[in-house]
């Protein structure tokens, strides 16, 4: 029988993808949902499988190595093997972590078409994994879903040769359709002790793993005229740990650390907050959603999201204590008006994808 096998590494594509296994499911197409294992802890990975009310993972891959290149090729490995007993029409990936490029790699050693969900993407930042995971992946892609014109002209510009389909990001069709729920079953405000409050993030390896960026975010999260609540990323405070900042961070009245949140949490958190700021790709779009619409202050010196700058959604602030601090005052002084439409789609992402994936049946 002819399948659609849909990939997801980390707690990001999981989101992505879960509009569009829902489209399959309504459409009748068969399809094998495979988890490669990129996050393999529970807290980030199968916790929002459950949340979102997803079929479990007809195949699950449990990759426990710390080096990039290792856990990709044995990401690689693993769907070459599944590959061959299955022999798919189609391998739909979203995004731009290590999983995506290993399974696109993998299906096109084996002749098989690759789908690639927010195509187009670039924040012309080399120094940043994802920007090499994305244009590679791109480029050994037949199918391109672009959630939006600019990310189709940098397809067009790259000269690449699948066939590109503007469709809207998935993350909209997510934010849609999950809050509700999030508003339902939640209770993370019950442990927040601020009644205003700027949500924060940091996560990404260029910055965290910075010690001076590490310690501008952390001492403007300190000196911010909004309270901030961090869910704080593993990653983040083994660094600050590792550096001796944790405890200072802990004791500051201004910030509220978190454990890491479930997604339905981290729904709520943002359409309470006031502010978010962050280093993340995803939530810059999250907070576009018409049910969402927050400022967003992007502490990062690039996005590869312009369309939320353009907007007026999101500022690149980048990453000194000064500059994050100023871009917090002009948001909070200039309270204007954010557009009622999200730029990257309707929410209706899934559907279009979804019948384009049809004619491959």
């Amino acid at each position: 029988m002819k399948t659609v096998i849909v990939v997801a590494g980390t707690r990001p594509e999981i989101i992505k993808m879960a509009p569009v296994i829902r489209a399959l499911q309504r459409n009748k197409i068969p399809f094998t949902f495979v988890h490669c294992g990129q996050h393999y802890d529970y807290n980030m990975s199968q916790q929002f499988i459950e949340e979102l009310a997803l079929p479990p993972p007809d195949i699950a891959f449990k990759i426990k190595i710390a080096s990039p290149a290792a856990q990709t090729a044995r990401i690689m490995l693993n769907m070459a093997d599944l590959l061959k007993k299955t022999a798919p029409v189609l391998v739909l990936v979203e995004g731009d972590t290590n999983s995506v490029l290993a399974a696109a790699l993998a299906a096109n050693k084996h002749g098989i078409s690759v789908g690639h969900v927010e195509a187009g993407l670039r924040s012309f930042d080399l120094r940043m994994p994802e920007e090499h995971n994305r244009r590679l992946t791109d480029h050994v892609s037949e199918h391109l879903f672009a959630p939006t014109r600019r990310a189709e002209a940098n397809l067009k510009n790259e000269n690449v040769w699948g066939k590109i389909y503007v469709t809207g990001n998935t993350v909209i069709d997510a934010v849609h359709q999950h809050l509700p729920i999030a508003k339902k079953k939640s209770r993370i405000l019950e442990e927040i002790r601020f009644e205003r409050f700027a949500l924060a993030t940091a996560h990404r390896a260029e910055n965290v793993d910075n010690l001076l960026v590490l310690k501008n975010f952390m001492e403007a999260f300190a000196e911010s005229p909004l309270p901030i609540v961090y869910p704080m990323h593993p990653r983040t405070k083994k660094q600050l740990h590792k550096s001796g900042l944790y405890s200072k961070v802990k004791k500051s009245r201004n910030i509220q650390i978190l454990p890491p949140v479930g997604y339905l949490d981290f729904l709520v958190l943002m359409k309470k907050c006031e502010l978010i700021i962050t280093d993340s790709g995803g939530i810059q779009e999250e907070a576009t959603a018409p049910c969402i619409k927050k400022p967003i202050i992007v502490i990062r010196l690039s996005t590869e999201r312009p369309e939320a700058v353009e907007a007026g959604f999101a500022t690149v602030a980048g990453t000194e204590k000064n500059g994050i601090l100023s871009a917090i005052d002009s948001a909070l002084t200039s309270r204007k008006q954010l557009p009622s439409e999200s730029p990257f789609g309707d929410g209706k992402a899934a559907e279009k994808i979804t019948e384009i994936v049809k004619t491959l049946f």
